[in-house]
């Protein structure tokens, strides 16, 4: 391996994070992952594995894992986010001091923040006063488990500052993984948040039994309302049809790897959702960003029949079934509209 492009900094040792952090050290970085528990770190560095999130991955030598915040963000230019979307303000505001001053921030989560209806990007912002130049998402068809596997992948890098996305674009770059650049942050944020509530309801319908005319009628209704509200609030049309959009939506809805598809999938067979959540210690962001993306749609004045439906069916105002009849049972219209 050539000389190490520079230092970066993850915070999140779960399975993205830790599969992003191969990315990186594939593509020439030092990584030094921040764990939240501190025998996780431990594990990484003593067994280059963490069995935890990612057993069976043999982790490079050029990451590094530890639980002591500034350790991680010490002498880092990028700073890695992978964090579940809820609980990232309350991280953040603690994180915040030790981040170097210069360093460009980066956000992989797919969520909206619930009672702000605030995108990741704008989170950052709001906490610690960053401008958009050192704002950027990371975002596209990504299984965690496939990445590590080093699985041919491609994503969207996108940062308002053309530049600054081609930096990352170079940093993120390795054998295995395609970044392409884009500067429409708000495309990229709510296509990868929007894909999560429609895997749910995919996965709602295989719980349910049904085949594959009714998983790509709701794959494809679902991508219509995603772009529908993203375009009311500014994205570029053509970010939805690319890897954020279409590519992370398709990725989502058919791949047994998919957290919130297999969330929903217990949904479909009757589980509810405190059931679900006690069962696994993975985050299905699209079961607690349905409610905010339905707000969100409202606030926009956007028709959103999934977010709408699928939050129900989380919340237990609506069983799957239910669910399903809903959305048959709506007024008919032009596919136009």
């Amino acid at each position: 391996m050539s000389a190490s492009l520079g230092k970066v900094a993850v915070f999140g040792a779960g399975s993205w994070g830790t599969a992003f952090s191969v990315v990186l050290a594939d593509g020439g970085n030092d990584v030094t992952m921040w764990a939240r528990r501190e025998e996780v770190a431990e594990t990484i560095n003593g067994t280059r594995e963490n069995a935890d999130y990612l057993p069976g991955v043999e982790l490079p030598p050029s990451i590094s894992a530890t639980h002591d915040v500034a350790e991680a963000a010490a002498g880092a230019d990028i700073v890695i986010f992978a964090t579940p979307s809820q609980s990232f303000r309350t991280n953040l505001e603690e994180w915040a001091e030790h981040i170097p001053t210069e360093a460009v921030m980066v956000s992989l989560m797919k969520g909206v923040e619930l009672g702000t209806l605030k995108r990741m990007s704008e989170v950052i912002a709001e906490v610690t006063d960053a401008g958009p130049e050192r704002i950027g998402v990371i975002s596209g068809p990504n299984l965690a488990k496939e990445i590590a596997r080093r699985e041919p992948a491609a994503s969207v890098v996108a940062c308002a500052d053309e530049d600054v996305a081609k930096m990352l674009q170079d940093r993120c770059h390795s054998p295995a993984f395609r970044p392409y650049t884009s500067t429409d942050v708000l495309g990229c944020e709510l296509g990868g948040a929007y894909k999560n509530v429609v895997g749910l309801a995919v996965g709602m319908a295989v719980g349910l039994g049904f085949g594959d005319n009714t998983t790509a009628s709701v794959i494809t209704r679902g991508l219509a309302e995603t772009a529908r509200l993203a375009m009311k609030l500014g994205a570029n049309p053509l970010t939805l049809m690319g890897l954020a959009g279409l590519g992370d939506l398709v990725a989502t809805c058919s791949s047994p790897l998919s957290r919130n598809r297999s969330f929903g999938e217990k949904l479909g067979q009757g589980m509810t959702s405190e059931e679900i959540y006690a069962s696994t210690r993975q985050v299905a962001e699209g079961a607690k960003s349905c409610a905010s993306l339905r707000a969100l749609a409202e606030q926009s004045g956007c028709d959103a029949p999934v977010a709408q439906y699928v939050d129900d069916v989380v919340a237990g105002r609506m069983t799957a079934p239910e669910m399903m009849d809903s959305i048959l049972a709506r007024e008919t219209k032009s596919e136009s509209e």
